[in-house]
């Protein structure tokens, strides 16, 4: 928000807060009727051409009005939202638009998105730092009709004054993905892995005879774009929640103390010398080609999230028997009692500036892609369990791994970095010195110094 109302007049914006802040539910509309398909003229940042999916669900029954413009921050879920968007402008002709932020830049593309005059009636608000931003622009959800579908409020997030200003849509696990078939092969078992420890054990053994075995122990470690926020977000995740843990903390804090980065530094060290692409080479490493490594054989391991399930088994055809998720083990004192890390940053908004018409149409969008069996069937396909009444049951194995993890009484590792202050600031700093590290031409005094001071330097600057 503040980058934002930098950019306003004070009357302006003094004006556009009175309104959002009186504004009511509107009307509940009936049930939209079936109108010829008139998919959104505007070309989106990522987009697919596929037709709409078909569906068997009859068609919505009155007039259509108002419209929704859905700005996605999932790259990897573009081409499933806009299947789903073209069927529910076919089934009730209300325009749907959905536009996909380039990887990583979410916050900067919604801050120039929710300035202009045509702006998202639909977005993400992942934490609460999100919601110190762009709260103003939130509509209260308490009473809606979406609400109402829902079976717990575990991963809603909430203004100052206790009004429901995001809500969770789906929760999610990531760790670190094991080829069972590769592991079995390379002379080694699962149930070895217990902790850091062991884990390196394993993975030294794999990567020493890499050679003979034709696989190497970890995908790569990519520092390009499309990969880096598996590091300096999730990664990171783990000297952050052992840190909060210890020091209770529960509202984002002012400053970290950076207590287990030695612990970010072994897991680290362990992902860039137990691979095949170690070194400089790893600042141009991405995402995609860690996943073909890890999708064709060439890695044991593979850290990254439960949405991997997909793209594993059906663009590279690996078996679900073959697949398992393990915790990230970084030598911290107790950990063989660790899950997996869960948690959400997918949480939907509804801009409180939108029109009134628009507003309505985005509730009953939300409501319906949570309650047909297009939108359940899509979310359990690509974002897995979904705290809603309708929601359908994943067949992803790497939800049934958090769960009997969970289920034997593993502490589950939460999503720290969900209070980190300016994300994409500071996860570039920390990227921008864990490359320097990794290339050689730097030290981890700068990766603490990115971490900690560059902590505090964000948050101050976010709360000034």
């Amino acid at each position: 928000m503040k980058k934002i109302i930098a950019m306003l007049l004070a009357l302006v914006m003094v004006l556009g807060l009175a309104a959002c802040a009186s504004k009511t539910e509107p009307a509940q509309t009936e049930e939209p009727a079936a109108t010829e398909t008139t998919p959104a003229a505007e070309e989106t940042t990522e987009e697919t051409t596929e037709e709409p999916a078909e569906t068997t669900e009859e068609p919505a029954t009155t007039e259509a009005t108002g419209s929704v413009y859905y700005l996605n921050f999932k790259p990897e879920a573009d081409e499933a939202w806009q299947k789903l968007a073209a069927t529910y402008t076919e089934q009730t002709g209300v325009p749907v638009k959905v536009v996909t932020a380039a990887s990583g830049t979410y916050d900067t593309t919604l801050a120039a998105e929710l300035d202009k005059s045509s702006a998202p009636t639909l977005f993400q608000c992942g934490n609460q730092g999100a919601i110190n931003s762009y709260g103003d622009y939130c509509y209260p959800l308490d009473g809606t009709a979406i609400m109402d579908q829902m079976t717990t409020d575990a991963f809603n997030l909430k203004g100052e004054d206790g009004q429901t200003l995001a809500i969770g849509y789906c929760y999610e696990a990531f760790g670190i993905i094991v080829n069972k078939a590769l592991l079995e092969k390379a002379g080694h078992s699962i149930d070895e892995i217990t902790n850091f420890e062991s884990l390196k054990a394993v993975a030294d053994d794999i990567h020493a005879r890499a050679e003979e075995l034709g696989f190497d122990a970890f995908s790569s470690a990519g520092l390009e774009g499309s990969s880096s926020w598996r590091f300096s977000g999730h990664l990171a995740n783990m000297p952050l929640y052992y840190e909060f843990r210890d020091d209770g903390v529960t509202a984002q804090p002012a400053t970290i103390t950076g207590a287990y980065l030695e612990n970010f530094k072994n897991i680290w060290d362990l992902y860039t010398t137990d691979s095949a692409t170690t070194g400089a080479d790893l600042l141009a490493a991405t995402g995609d080609a860690s996943e073909a490594e890890f999708g064709n054989g060439e890695a044991v391991f593979y850290q990254n999230g439960s949405w991997e399930y997909s793209a594993l088994t059906e663009k590279y055809g690996m078996k679900a028997e073959d697949l398992q998720m393990i915790p990230i083990y970084c030598g911290v004192k107790g950990e063989e009692e660790a899950g997996l890390c869960s948690g959400t940053e997918n949480c939907w908004a509804v801009n409180c500036e939108a029109d009134e018409e628009d507003i309505q149409a985005t509730l009953d969008f939300m409501k319906w892609v949570v309650t047909s069996e297009e939108g359940t069937t899509m979310l359990a396909e690509q974002f897995g369990p979904c705290p809603f009444n309708a929601a359908k049951t994943p067949e992803n194995v790497f939800f049934a791994d958090a769960n009997a993890l969970t289920t034997e009484g593993k502490y589950v590792v939460t999503w720290a970095f969900n209070y980190t202050p300016a994300v994409d600031d500071w996860r570039a700093a920390v990227v921008d010195a864990l490359g320097q590290y990794t290339a050689g031409t730097g030290d981890w005094d700068a990766v603490v110094e990115a971490f900690v001071d560059g902590w505090a330097t964000q948050y101050a600057a976010e709360h000034a």
